[in-house]
C-alpha cells in the first residue's frame, strides 16, 4: 500500500524537478523529501528519480507518476462533484489537452466568457492533435481536442469543425526556392518549418504526396505557435499555417499562398468522459454549441 506522504514527495520532485522546490511546495525540509522518497524507493525496490539537475523520472518512476497523476485527477473530479467547488477556492479546475494551434487561435476566445462566468480554471496540456487523446486515455486530462474521430470506451467524441491550413511563405522565399513551382526536387532543397517531431500534419503530407521523409529535406523545429509565424514572416522557411494566423499576413502581402491545391482541412473532435462534473458539462455544451461557428 502506497503511503500518501511518500507518494506526495515523489510527485512533487517529479513535477518540479528539484528536491528544494518540492520541499517548498510541501512546506517541509529538503531532507524530509529525500527521506520520504528513499523510503518509497526501498519499499518498491526501484529507483524512481535520477538525482540530476533537474531531477529526472526513471522508466519505472514514469509508470508511478502517471498512476498518481491519474489518481489525483479522479479525486479532484470527485470532490468537485460532491462539494461543488475546489476545496481551496471558489474556482473549479478542469484539465484539457489540446493542440498548440487551437490554443493559440480560437479556443481561449471561445471559452473566455464561460470560464469567467462559471469560475472555471483550466490546466492545458499541449500535444500534437493526433496525440492528445492518449492523455485522456491515460486519465491525465478530463477532455481533449483531437483529430481522432472514434471515442474510446467510457468516452464520447463530438465533432467540433475543421481548421483550414494554407501552404505559405514570403514572396522572396517563394521566388528563391520555388521559381518553377512546388515539386520534389525543390522540396529537397527548400528549408521547411515544422512545429516539432510530432508535427504529422507537415511530415505526413510531404511523405504522402512527394515521398520525402524529414531526413531528406532541411527543416527547422519551432515548437511555439507565435514563433512559428514569426519565423515564416522573416523568411526562414515555408510551411502550413491556419487561416486564423495567416489571414492578416496574406492581406498585407507579407506572406503568400504558394499553392491553394496544398491546403489541408483538419477535422477536430472533442473527447470527454461520459461521467463529467457539472462544470465540464457546461464547458462541453458551450464548446459544442459555438465551435462550429468559429471553425467552419
Amino acid at each position: 500500500m502506497l503511503q500518501s506522504k511518500q507518494s506526495e514527495a515523489f510527485l512533487a520532485v517529479a513535477e518540479t524537478g528539484s528536491f528544494e522546490l518540492a520541499a517548498e511546495k510541501l512546506c517541509i525540509t529538503a531532507s524530509a523529501v529525500t527521506l520520504r522518497l528513499q523510503t518509497l524507493e526501498k519499499q518498491l525496490g526501484q529507483v524512481l528519480i535520477l538525482r540530476e539537475r533537474p531531477c529526472r523520472v526513471t522508466q519505472v518512476g514514469q509508470i508511478l507518476l502517471q498512476h498518481l497523476q491519474h489518481t489525483r485527477l479522479m479525486q479532484q473530479n470527485l470532490l468537485q462533484q460532491l462539494q461543488g467547488q475546489d476545496t481551496h477556492s471558489d474556482f473549479y479546475q478542469v484539465n484539457i489537452a489540446t493542440n498548440a494551434d487551437s490554443l493559440a487561435t480560437w479556443l481561449l476566445p471561445l471559452l473566455r466568457d464561460l470560464l469567467i462566468k462559471q469560475n472555471i480554471t483550466v490546466h492545458f496540456q499541449v500535444d500534437d492533435q493526433s496525440e492528445t487523446h492518449h492523455l485522456l486515455e491515460a486519465g491525465l486530462v478530463n477532455a481533449c481536442v483531437t483529430t481522432e474521430p472514434q471515442a474510446m470506451k467510457g468516452c464520447i467524441a463530438e465533432y467540433l469543425g475543421s481548421m483550414n491550413y494554407r501552404f505559405t511563405a514570403t514572396p522572396s522565399f517563394v521566388k528563391k526556392w520555388f521559381p518553377q513551382g512546388v515539386h520534389r526536387d525543390a522540396l529537397r532543397q527548400a528549408p521547411a518549418l515544422i512545429f516539432n517531431e510530432k508535427d504529422y500534419l507537415h511530415t505526413h503530407y510531404i511523405q504522402q504526396n512527394f515521398g520525402l521523409s524529414p531526413s531528406q529535406y532541411p527543416h527547422y523545429f519551432i515548437p511555439s505557435s507565435t514563433a512559428f509565424v514569426d519565423a515564416m514572416v522573416i523568411g526562414l522557411g515555408y510551411g502550413w499555417l491556419p487561416d486564423y494566423q495567416v489571414k492578416k499576413f496574406l492581406d498585407t502581402g507579407e506572406l503568400i499562398e504558394i499553392s491553394p491545391q496544398f491546403q489541408i482541412q483538419l477535422a477536430l473532435y472533442w473527447h470527454h468522459w461520459k461521467q463529467q462534473s457539472q462544470q465540464l458539462q457546461h464547458l462541453t455544451a458551450h464548446l459544442i454549441q459555438y465551435a462550429h461557428h468559429v471553425l467552419n
